[in-house]
Formats: structure tokens, sequence, C-alpha cells
């Protein structure tokens, strides 16, 4: 199955849903020329379509192989990789001072997209280059800059995340790797970690490992935890490669999807201890892994997004070639396509109108995060990166659910035939599932969005973003078009819902937590199906001033979604405020 990057839905999303338009206009990305983006975005799409998209299934069926500490790739992917970093797309945001094109994070966003749509085990590369790219940048010294930094933008190296251990996952505090002074400034790490995506393979010279770990007199749990760069092979002083380092890989993983990324065991300390070069300061690594992890958290939202255009675009196909029974009333000889059914359309529309809703909310993130360090004024820097913490999360969960939520349908359109293999149908649904576990659980997600992120700056975030779709939903309301339908009226009851919720959940956090905790995740999925419909609802009406992006269909779209998906909203404000009983009394049934 071929993949098109759809150009068009991306402009639109990233110019006007996504607010990129406003933020250049609003002198927020200084000189920045936002004529280039469909350029950009126009080659990334080539380059997917020709290079990465024929890779995908081959990477599938072949995987990844170990042997003796060497992980050996799919045939194919070494000359990708080296073809994608010279192309200059390893670098679309890096900083300018270290060789990087300094474009947005927005627009790397859509490009993430592409690269996750046509290939999503191969996407997950640079994806995590990209965040130990940020964490140098922010934290490193100058020396440590100078001598990994430019090779991380350019991916001649590539980059790794090493949180998780057998006894520490989603609890990091709990990790045991130790690390261990030296007298040179150096340090010696011992451990294991597991889940370590691209943790060995052979497309680059060197890997550049970021690896929490505690010093012998750290405090307990995340306050003792330190960040270090790890390389796989030492660095000498001319710039050339020295000794092995003492990291390896001691196991891959057999996986449900992703076959072609390898998820490693990295053992330390067969040797005496890898070396290990502090990022930051001492039990201040958390501080600094953030950096990376918000990064690579909004990076799977937008793998949620890739797979789930991809899952589209191949059933839309096969829904108009596959003919299967024929079109109430048609009289005559032959069967019709099974586009021509109403439940199949049904099916089509919820997975186009999700995949653009989760689509504009990431790329909202990517805005407010590229605000938080473009803008001159402070204040508008610290609103930016207030909402771009809240939408994180949003991000990350609501578009991962939506990539398995949209490959799942996939399936079900192809019948019988989403269930064979060589269709591909079934390929996305297996590589979707990862998505809304790794880099924080969505659960986690929805627990950071209503402890952390609701009640932060006393609710100022979420209110004053809830005031703007407000102003959304007043456009509907006053255009009086009817091919909006109820459009605006559903719109202005999920608002209530997603209000009401909030303060709801405001107050219990204080009085009575747990209830709070109880109706997390159905309060994600509400503030994201409110967000989303008021997202697109804002996308169609921009299409309708500018004349951009096929108006009719815009608003078609974003009524569906309002009409079926954001329509949900009172009965997920019920679950959130009535529902905490029966989960906190759960333990009658679950531990009888």
């Amino acid at each position: 199955m071929t993949y098109t990057a759809p150009i068009a839905d991306i402009l639109l999303s990233l110019i006007h849903g996504a607010g990129l338009k406003a933020a250049v206009e609003a002198g927020h990305y200084a000189d920045f020329d936002g004529d280039i983006t469909a350029a950009v975005l126009e080659e990334a799409g080539k380059f997917a379509s020709d290079v990465l998209a024929p890779l995908n299934n081959v990477g599938d069926e072949h995987g990844i192989k170990l042997d003796n500490g060497v992980v050996t790739t799919a045939p194919g992917w070494p000359d990708a990789y080296k073809r994608w970093a010279e192309a200059g797309w390893n670098a679309v945001s890096g900083p300018e001072e270290f060789g990087g094109q300094g474009l947005p994070l927005a627009i790397n966003a859509a490009c993430t997209e592409i690269w996750s749509a046509a290939n999503m085990s191969f996407g997950l590369c640079p994806l995590l280059t990209l965040g130990a790219t940020e964490a140098l940048h922010a934290h490193g010294s100058e020396e440590l800059k100078k001598i990994y930094l430019g090779k991380l933008v350019s991916g001649e190296w590539t980059g790794t995340m090493q949180l998780t251990e057998p006894g520490a996952g989603s609890d990091v505090g709990a990790l045991r790797t130790r690390a261990e002074r030296n007298a040179d400034g150096t340090y010696r790490l011992k451990g294991s970690k597991i889940f370590i995506t691209y943790g060995e393979h052979d497309m680059t010279d060197n890997i550049v490992h970021f690896v929490l770990a505690r010093l012998p007199d750290a405090p307990a749990g995340t306050r003792g935890i330190s960040l270090f760069l790890v390389p796989k092979f030492l660095v000498n002083a001319d710039g050339s490669l020295g000794a092995r380092n003492d990291i390896h890989a001691s196991g891959v993983e057999h996986k449900l999807g992703i076959h072609a990324s390898p998820t490693c065991t990295m053992t330390m300390g067969d040797k005496g201890g890898a070396v290990g070069y502090l990022i930051g300061e001492e039990n201040k690594g958390m501080a600094c892994m953030f950096t990376m992890m918000n990064q690579a958290r909004l990076g799977v939202g937008l793998e949620g997004v890739g797979i789930a255009d991809r899952a589209f675009q191949q059933a839309l196909a096969f829904a108009q070639e596959r003919k299967q029974g024929r079109a109430l009333g048609k009289k005559g000889e032959g069967l019709d396509p099974i586009i021509v059914h109403p439940d199949v359309k049904r099916m089509l529309m919820q997975m186009k109108s999700m995949t653009a809703a989760a689509r504009t909310i990431c790329y909202a993130t990517a805005v407010a995060l590229d605000v938080a360090v473009r803008a001159r004024d402070a204040r508008v820097r610290s609103d930016a990166a207030a909402r771009g913490a809240l939408l994180t999360p949003i991000a990350k969960a609501f578009s991962t659910d939506i990539g398995n939520e949209v490959a799942y349908l996939g399936v079900q359109v192809h019948g019988g035939m989403g269930f064979i293999e060589e269709t591909g149908a079934a390929q996305h649904y297996r590589d979707a599932r990862i998505t809304t576990i790794y880099e924080g659980t969505n659960g986690i997600q929805s627990i950071d969005l209503v402890t952390r992120k609701l009640g932060a700056n006393g609710g100022e975030s979420v209110w004053k973003l809830l005031g703007e779709l407000d102003a959304i939903v007043k456009q509907v309301e006053t255009s009086n078009d009817p091919a909006f339908g109820t459009t605006g009226a559903k719109l202005r009851d999920a608002l209530g819902s997603l209000e009401r919720s909030s303060k709801w959940l405001l107050e219990r956090l204080a009085s009575a937590p747990n209830d709070a905790l109880a109706g997390a995740t159905p309060y994600l999925r509400l503030f994201s199906a409110t967000l989303g419909g008021c997202m697109l609802a804002a996308e169609a009406l921009a299409a309708k001033n500018h004349g951009e992006g096929d108006p009719q269909r815009r608003v078609a779209l974003a009524r569906f979604f309002a009409e079926n998906i954001t329509v949900m909203a009172a009965s997920l404000e019920k679950t959130v405020t009535d529902g905490a009983d029966a989960v906190n009394g759960a333990d009658a049934v679950l531990l009888a």
C-alpha cells in the first residue's frame, strides 16, 4: 500500500487550526518565513513516499537480528537512514549554531507525522535523537555540546533515552542503575535498562545514550536521580572515535508490532563500568530528562496521527475497490464498491475526522512550545509554555488512542481481508498498539493533566483556552451556514460539560483526590473531544473565509466530528462526576 502525505490537510491544520499563521503575524517567530512551509512539507512527503513507505512492510517481515551484541537492521534500513540524514531531515529544527536549520518545531512536527505514517519503525530513531538533542542543548556543558551536539543535529550519530528497568517502569524513582564519581570528573555506570528503542543498530557509527542513574549518596526517589551522557564509543580529543564503552545490547525484544525498531536490553558494567558525563547537576536528572520526555511525548502523539492517517488512506482505497452487495434501491446487474454502504461511510468519516482532530491538537502543542522559546515578550513566552504543558498530555494520549481506534476501524473496513497480513491493515493495528504505552502510559498522561496541568496557575491556562474555544463556537453559531448542521449546539454543550467537569475535579483534588483520579481518563477524553471539535470548526471557518482546503469538505468533516464524537461530552461528564464511587468501590469485585 502506497502512502501520500496529505499536504493540503496538514497545511490547513498547521497554519489555521494550530495557529501558526497568527503566531507568525504576531511576531513570535522573529524572521521565520512561513511561505517555505509548503515547500518543506512537499519534499518531506516525496521522501516518505519514495524511500520510507516501501520499506515499511519489509521491516515488518524481516525485523532485526542480534548476534554477539551487534544488531542488524532490516534490508534497506542503513541506506535509507543515510539518505535521510544527508538530505538534512534530522536537522530541520536543530539549533543553527550546531548545523541545524533552525526551523520551528511545528514544521518538524508535521514532518514527524509524515515519517511516522510512511514507516513508524524508522521514524522512531530520529524521534529519540531529537529529544536527546534538546536535552543536551538545554542542559549540557559547553564541552559536551562541542563534542556531541553537531553530530546529533546532523543525524551522523543517533541518541537514546534510557529510563526503564525491570523494577522501575512508570515509577522511575525505583531505578537501581548506579553511577560512581571518577577523579577526572567523569562517572562509571553499572546496571541494566530495558525497552531501549534503537539502543543498538547498524545505521550510524556512534550512539549517544542518555541514562538515568543514582549516585551512592543520592536522596531516595526521583529527587536522587542524575542524568548522564554515555556514548557507545568514546570520542578522542580530535573528534575521532576511540575505544568501545562498557555498554552493549544484551538482548532484544520480540514484539507485537514495530518489528523493525530494535527494542534492546542494555547492560553497563561488564568491564568495570560505562564512562558517563553528567548532564545538568547531580540529583537533578529528572528535570533534564523531562526535556527529552516532553519532546518525545509530542512525537509519540504524532506517531498516533501518522499511523491513523496511513490506516485511513488504505481503508479508503480498499473501500473504493472492494465490491460487495448493492446500494439500496439500485437496479441492474453487478456489485457495488463497499463505500456506497452507509456504515462503511460512517467508519471512514470517523477515521478521517478523528485523525484530523488529533493532528491539529498535536500541531497546536508544537506551536505553543515554539512560542515559549521564540517570542520576544516574557509574558507571551510564559503563557505559551503553560499552554504547551497543558496540551502535551492531551496530544500524547488522545492522538495515540485515536491511532489505535482508527487502525482498528481500518481492519474492520477491510473485513476478513483486514485479518490477513498481506493487506497491511493488520500491521498498522499492531504497530499502533505500543503508542498508548511508551513515553508514559495514557493513564499517566490523564493523571498528569488532572493533578498538575488543570490547577496550574489557578487553572488560568484552562480557562483561557476555554475562552478561545468559546469564541470559535460563537463564530459557528453566527455563521448561519446550514452546512454546519447542529455543530454549534453540540460544541456549546460540550464546552459546558468541560467547564463543569474541570471545576468539579479541582474541588475534588482538594477534598477527595481519589475521586478526581477515578475521573482522569474520561476527563482527558472529554477535553480532547471538545478541543478537537472546536479546532476542526475553526479550520472549517478558515477554509470558508480564505477559500483554502476545499471549504465544503472541511465543514462536512467538522460537522461529522461534532455530531458523532464531541456529542459524547455529556456522557463523559457524567462518568467523571458520577463514576468515582463505582471505581473506588471496585475492590469488592476485583479483590474478592
